[in-house]
């Protein structure tokens, strides 16, 4: 897995790319989780995410819980038909901010 991060106005874009197992979680995590706590809003563009298992999905969920603890926005952007297709079989399209 790699990953990009770019800024614009008050928004950190975190583009990821390859697969996030269980193997990658703790990664995946290390990205993300000092963006949010920067305080900043934050958009997770998953276009180039091939694969996702139930681990990245809690990985998803806790990105999600802690940008709202810290008053933050997160936003998963340009979903992979694979990855949308594991998020929906969740039924987390309802609590995940998806655009």
């Amino acid at each position: 897995m790699t990953y990009k991060i770019t800024e614009e106005d008050n928004i950190s874009t975190i583009f990821l790319d390859g697969e996030i197992d269980m193997d990658k979680t703790d990664e995946v995590k290390g990205v993300i989780f000092p963006v949010i706590d920067s305080g900043k809003n934050v958009a997770l563009n998953l276009s180039n995410v091939q694969y996702m298992d139930s681990s990245g999905i809690s990985v998803l969920i806790e990105s999600h819980q802690k940008a709202l603890e810290k008053g933050t926005k997160l936003v998963i952007k340009d979903v992979s038909k694979s990855v949308l297709k594991v998020i929906m079989m969740a039924k987390l399209e309802q609590i995940l901010n998806l655009e």
